[in-house]
């Protein structure tokens, strides 16, 4: 069986994600940034590679190799090596040698998957390849796109990582070389590999690093079936799990010799020790106070772009489609406005905030300094004879998210989860249920049927979906909003 270097990930991560994977059917590819062009074929042009050897899907290796004679070129030239096959997405003769080019679909190239790189040149070498220079493909950050895309502009080309602040860093020459590995063993070990040699779930800190594993709750079903306050759902712990294992089972009994301290952690432990709630009232009427009526209830929905599809825009970039609005006046009446469109309706958007929110008062969004504070930012940059309007908007907007993220109010129904679902949940666990469409990514997927004017699509029906769960994020704020009046005591 042919093996990727994703297999390879995968296995030294966990042989039972290996495995889960490898036997489960095919997902169906769901990028969360969309990515409408042909990069490969869009960065041949900037490196001018013409006349080359341009692979397909399924080619044997030994046509690449076959190519190595006769090309100066190689494009998407597949290799392999004890089965571990690869996909070179640019080789350049070089004299005796070939300069490699790999493609990074992202602004700056950090060394985070030095697997893919290492282990991409370890089965060339293999193949008798020698590589002279190293380089990386990626997208411009400085890049604006005015009318047609312009790939010389679009794309930069390093020979170094860069760091945490963005910054040439070391070379990528030097990098793989000194992070390459023989690779002969752990082939062997992942072709040996199978259900009647792994072993048991073990929770290890892979489960959780950078992501948590897509089947994690089906290597461990007891946490997510245990109480809520359990130990195991206090916030950031490094020892939650030795507590438990110690005997401990509650949040109400939590070592304090094995707890950080923080404001969340205090929170979520006397929150239990108080009957399952915690609220510190006088942060909570502070934070109260800055809201005034009429209060807009706001939620957007957005696409983000690789390569930018329009004028004005960065590589990366964001495209807002859709906002809803709910305005909690004094008198207790609410009324509600939703804004949906498709394609390039920039300014539609900013056009239709600056209509349909008031001048006065204050904007609550849920996770508003990570989301509708940057859009707004975003179209002020984009539209500036709009840009007082939309940043009046920015100075007026206030984080429903921060009384729960700050450890001001905690539920031991939230789990360690402060999410608006969670919360709204406690309070109407029918809402999102019984959508078509419950999360941000959803909604993104059905949107882009939209906007590829996909014959086969239910227009109408994917239209009523999308404003219903947009609808339903600000409404559900209004129900948060007065569950805090009612614990800050009016």
């Amino acid at each position: 069986m042919m093996l990727h270097i994703s297999d390879l990930k995968k296995f030294v991560r966990c042989p039972r994600l290996y495995l889960t994977d490898r036997d489960s059917p095919p997902r169906e590819y769901r990028p969360f940034v969309r990515l409408d062009e042909e990069v490969t074929e869009l960065a041949a042009g900037k490196i001018g590679a013409v006349n080359a050897f341009r692979g397909q899907r399924g080619d044997e290796p030994e046509k690449a190799l076959e190519a190595a004679v006769n090309y100066d070129w190689l494009v998407s030239a597949r290799f392999a090596y004890m089965d571990l096959r690869v996909k070179v997405p640019f080789l350049h003769r070089n004299e005796d040698g070939w300069d490699i080019y790999f493609m990074f679909i992202g602004l700056f190239p950090h060394p985070y998957d030095m697997e893919m790189y290492c282990d991409t040149v370890w089965v060339l070498k293999k193949n008798g390849l020698k590589i002279k220079d190293y380089y990386i493909i990626h997208l411009n950050s400085d890049y604006v796109r005015q009318g047609e895309l312009d790939p010389d502009q679009l794309f930069r080309i390093s020979d170094c990582f860069y760091n945490h602040k963005n910054h040439p860093m070391i070379p990528v020459r030097e990098a793989v070389e000194k992070n390459m590995k023989d690779l002969t063993d752990l082939i062997l070990r992942v072709q040996a590999c199978g259900w009647d040699t792994v072993q048991l779930p073990v929770r290890t800190s892979r489960c959780v690093s950078r992501q948590k594993c897509r089947y994690y709750d089906s290597c461990f079903p007891e946490e997510k079936e245990g109480p809520a306050n359990s130990i195991i759902t206090l916030i950031t712990s490094h020892y939650r799990y030795d507590m438990k294992a110690a005997g401990i089972e509650y949040l109400a009994d939590a070592d304090p010799d094995l707890i950080e301290g923080s404001r969340q952690q205090y929170s979520q432990i006397a929150g239990d020790q108080n009957g399952g709630l915690f609220v510190d009232r006088p942060a909570l009427c502070s934070w109260l106070s800055y809201v005034k009526y009429p209060i807009t209830f706001i939620d957007f929905e957005w696409e983000r772009f690789a390569i930018p599809p329009y004028d004005g825009m960065h590589p990366f970039d964001v495209l807002p489609f859709e906002y809803s609005i709910h305005i909690l006046h004094e008198d207790g009446t609410v009324t509600h406005t939703v804004f949906l469109s498709v394609h390039d309706d920039r300014r539609e958007f900013a056009e239709g905030l600056i209509r349909d929110v008031p001048s006065e008062g204050t904007l609550v969004a849920y996770n508003a300094e990570g989301a509708e504070k940057i859009r707004l930012e975003e179209l002020a940059l984009q539209f500036p004879e709009y840009a007082g309007q939309l940043r009046d908007m920015i100075s007026r907007m206030e984080d429903l998210q921060l009384p729960f993220s700050s450890g001001t109010v905690y539920d031991v129904r939230m789990r360690g989860f402060w999410s608006l679902k969670t919360i709204m949940s406690m309070m109407d666990d029918e809402g999102y249920k019984n959508l078509d469409i419950r999360e941000g990514m959803d909604a993104v997927f059905q949107w882009r049927l939209l906007d590829y004017d996909d014959e086969s699509a239910d227009t109408e029906k994917i239209t009523e979906d999308l404003k219903a769960y947009c609808g339903m994020d600000s409404y559900a704020m209004t129900v948060v909003y007065k569950w805090l009046l009612e614990l800050a005591g009016g």
